[in-house]
């Protein structure tokens, strides 16, 4: 298939170019590249004459649908977003621009694209939207989230998804566009932005710098390996049903300060100069609306589609901690950001 993957060179974005160019699709990345959109990351995909990267503003309506004219793609998968919760609590205005005003401008755009289509193209086109478990706010102590929960953000950031949800979900039912929706639990893995738990404690750690936790650290994540979440969106480009939507998630709850122990475990094996790396662990303030616990059931992505992850906890994270030592080139430069 002809792809555009908004948001291509952000940390599941380009996890996702790497998978659908390695399944044999031809990949346009559209990107505007903003502080967490990485260059880098893409680099295993420059030489492959089936990708091509173009930068772009999702919410430029205009070029958006100049482009998707040009490029004639069979599938939109949208995955530009801002997505960092701190940060949408200190400067919330990016959010709502990116994640609504963004998504409707694409969603707009796609709309136009479809409508040009006839027969086959038609039919087979699709948009797929991939969110977040966020917008389903916090759960109890048991429970998961399933594609029918209901919706009660806490923060802007899970807001301000939690309403592009809703515009793709009116752009179905309204102008029959055939979109498919995806919320997925907490991701980690290789070339993620150094602000999110995992590598801001790996890097922290090897620069013996504290390791801040929030709160009591009891808050619970799902975690799923961006590799296996590519590979889920694949799976529900290919196999997925127009209308629906699917949670993914790898039923792997952790304790924040259960992470960040073994971040340091796996760092005191691997990097002996700094251990106990344990010892840099500091409580800080808990951020306003954190949620306590996410968990996600994705027993219709696994019984409807077959999608299973490939990756356990453990060895994700010891592979991850493993890449973050192994690539200073990449994450360097992003060290030295303002």
């Amino acid at each position: 298939m002809k792809l555009i993957v908004t948001g291509g060179a952000g940390f599941i974005g380009s996890a996702l170019t790497l998978h659908l160019l390695g399944e044999g699709h031809e990949v346009c990345v559209v990107d505007s590249f903003t502080y967490a959109a990485n260059p880098a990351s893409l680099k295993p995909a420059e030489s492959n004459p089936r990708f091509s990267l173009v930068k772009q503003d999702i919410r430029d309506f205009a070029k958006i649908a100049g482009l998707l004219t040009a490029v004639k793609p069979d599938a939109i998968l949208h995955l530009a977003a801002e997505s960092h919760v701190d940060r949408s609590i200190t400067g919330s205005s990016a959010f709502i621009e990116t994640n609504i005003i963004g998504t409707y401008a694409l969603l707009e755009a796609a709309r136009g694209y479809w409508f040009s289509l006839r027969g086959e193209a038609a039919d087979s086109f699709r948009f797929l939207h991939v969110s977040t478990d966020e917008v389903y706010g916090s759960l109890g102590p048991e429970g998961a989230f399933v594609e029918h929960s209901p919706y009660d953000p806490s923060s802007p950031y899970s807001a301000s998804k939690a309403a592009s949800d809703h515009l793709v979900q009116a752009w179905r039912r309204t102008y029959g566009l055939p979109t498919l929706l995806a919320n997925c639990s907490n991701n980690y893995g290789p070339r993620q932005f150094p602000e999110k738990l995992i590598p801001l404690i790996i890097l922290n750690a090897l620069h013996g710098k504290p390791l801040p936790v929030y709160g009591d650290g009891l808050n619970v994540r799902d975690w799923l390996h961006v590799e296996d979440h590519a590979r889920a969106l694949h799976t529900i480009l290919v196999k997925g049903q127009p209308g629906e939507r699917y949670a993914i998630g790898a039923r792997s709850e952790q304790r924040n300060i259960d992470v960040v122990t073994a971040i340091c475990a796996r760092l005191d094996e691997i990097a002996p100069a700094g251990r106990p790396h344990a010892k840099l662990i500091t409580y800080v303030k808990d951020r306003p609306g954190h949620d306590r616990r996410y968990a996600i059931d994705p027993s219709k992505i696994e019984r409807e589609l077959g999608w299973r992850p490939s990756h356990t906890f453990e060895n994700g994270l010891a592979r991850t901690v493993d890449w973050y030592i192994a690539n200073p080139d990449w994450w360097g430069p992003l060290l030295k950001q303002p």
